[in-house]
């Protein structure tokens, strides 16, 4: 198409074309260089058109090998290389015209043969186009009226299956479970029958339980009425004894707490006890000490008396010595003598008073030492005392803290009983609506079974 349309018309335009550029180049009517660019461009133009020409007349031999030797037109295509080359070459007019309407004839024939040829192919192509719209047509209307006796085939199966199952629907609603639905062939009506008779079958069962559990429902709820009541009245008298016992929980909170009370007051007064006593240990500690001192001076002052006694007698061997050497001088020494015999009397004497208070101040620390081991033991019973009176504190502040935990524990107890109580009366409340319940089950149970009654079953096989 492209070909006898598009590549003949533009090739027979650049042919003649070309003839006159050739014929105006012999007869030399214009300049030699613009006639050879024109003859130039024209003979490209018509090489390139030549070409799609030959691609068309290509694409058309693959689709219409048969139509090669008619539309073909080797004899059109030769006129036209052979004017192309007489253009090139000759000088002589005549010789380029005469080529030229060859070609241009050849070209013309070839463009008729093929319009012609494109008409006809045109004209298949329709008739091939208006055969299979009629084939299209009569299959479509078959395809319909096939269409049509089928859809009636199932309208017809399907209401009668569907009445079928409005039959059975009807039954069951009304109560009537004693029917059988069965199903007929495998289509879609045959499967709703299938699942028809199989709900018919659960709600045989379900009715069958409903009855069985309606009268269990009706005993049960009457024996849980009858518990309810019995329960209230016990739950009732629970109350009354858990009032009675709080009353006796606040007594003995109000004793634990005076006994708690008591308690603080001996803790005090132990305390008190346990300073006086450590105060009185500090004081016998304080004596223990001083007659520790004394006891010490007492030694100091025996050594002294020692030392005392120790000089008299030196002094009485001095004397008597003296008294010796006195009397050996005679009447000269007398008088050395009558001194030498006083100071030996005085040194008798300085030393029997130096025992004497030697046995005196021996006596003195004797009885220190009884005082300081008394003093000690009174020490240790001070100490023994504040240890009693320290064990005395802490077991009293363990007896009141004893206390106050079960000042606090009673407390919590009383406080349970009386939440207990309330829970009790509550569950009295409860009780009493689970009475109500029942008894409201009971009734219910019973208008449950006169509707369940309704429905027909079939007879057990």
């Amino acid at each position: 198409m492209d070909g006898s349309l598009g590549a003949l018309p533009v090739l027979l335009e650049a042919t003649a074309l070309h003839r006159d550029i050739a014929l105006a180049m012999v007869s030399g009517h214009s300049a030699a260089s613009d006639l050879v660019k024109k003859l130039g461009a024209q003979e490209v133009i018509g090489d390139l058109t030549d070409e799609r020409w030959a691609a068309g007349l290509d694409k058309v031999k693959t689709q219409h090998a048969e139509v090669e030797t008619e539309i073909g037109s080797p004899a059109a295509r030769e006129a036209l290389h052979s004017f192309h080359k007489v253009a090139e070459s000759s000088e002589s007019a005549p010789r380029v015209l005469a080529a030229a309407e060859a070609a241009l004839t050849g070209l013309q024939a070839a463009q008729t043969k093929s319009l012609d040829k494109l008409d006809a192919l045109l004209q298949a192509r329709i008739d091939r186009l208006e055969e299979a719209r009629a084939i299209t047509a009569v299959a479509l209307f078959a395809s319909l009226m096939l269409v049509w006796y089928l859809f009636l085939s199932f309208r017809k199966v399907l209401e009668g299956g569907l009445k079928e199952v409005a039959f059975h629907i009807n039954a069951m609603r009304d109560g009537d479970l004693t029917t059988r639905p069965r199903a007929w062939g495998s289509d879609e009506a045959a499967g709703l029958m299938h699942t028809l008779a199989e709900m018919q079958a659960a709600l045989r069962k379900i009715v069958t339980e409903v009855r069985g559990a309606s009268s269990n429902i009706v005993v049960a709820s009457t024996q849980i009425a009858g518990g309810a009541m019995d329960l209230s009245t016990r739950t009732e008298q629970s109350a009354a004894n858990l009032q009675e016992t709080a009353a006796a929980m606040e007594e003995v909170s109000a004793t634990v707490s005076r006994g708690s009370d008591t308690v603080d007051q001996a803790t005090a007064l132990a305390v008190a006890n346990a300073a006086a006593a450590e105060r009185g240990g500090s004081v016998v500690a304080q004596v223990v000490e001083t007659m520790q001192g004394i006891n010490v001076a007492s030694g100091r002052i025996s050594d002294i008396i020692g030392t005392i006694d120790g000089i008299a007698f030196q002094t009485n061997i001095l004397a008597l010595n003296a008294a010796v050497e006195a009397a050996r001088a005679g009447e000269q020494g007398r008088g050395f003598a009558v001194v030498a015999s006083e100071v030996r009397a005085l040194a008798q004497r300085s030393g029997a008073a130096a025992r004497e208070i030697k046995t005196l101040i021996t006596a003195s620390v004797e009885q220190v030492e009884g005082g300081v081991r008394v003093v000690r033991e009174a020490g240790h019973s001070m100490n023994e005392m504040q240890g009693g009176a320290r064990r005395v504190r802490e077991l009293l502040e363990a007896v009141a803290q004893g206390a106050r935990e079960q000042s606090l524990g009673v407390t919590q107890s009383a406080e349970a009983v009386q939440e207990l109580d309330k829970v009790t009366q509550q569950n009295a409340a409860l009780v009493e609506q689970t009475a109500a319940a029942a008894g409201s089950l009971k009734d219910q149970a019973e208008a449950l079974a006169a509707g369940v009654a309704q429905f027909k079953l079939p007879e057990p096989a």
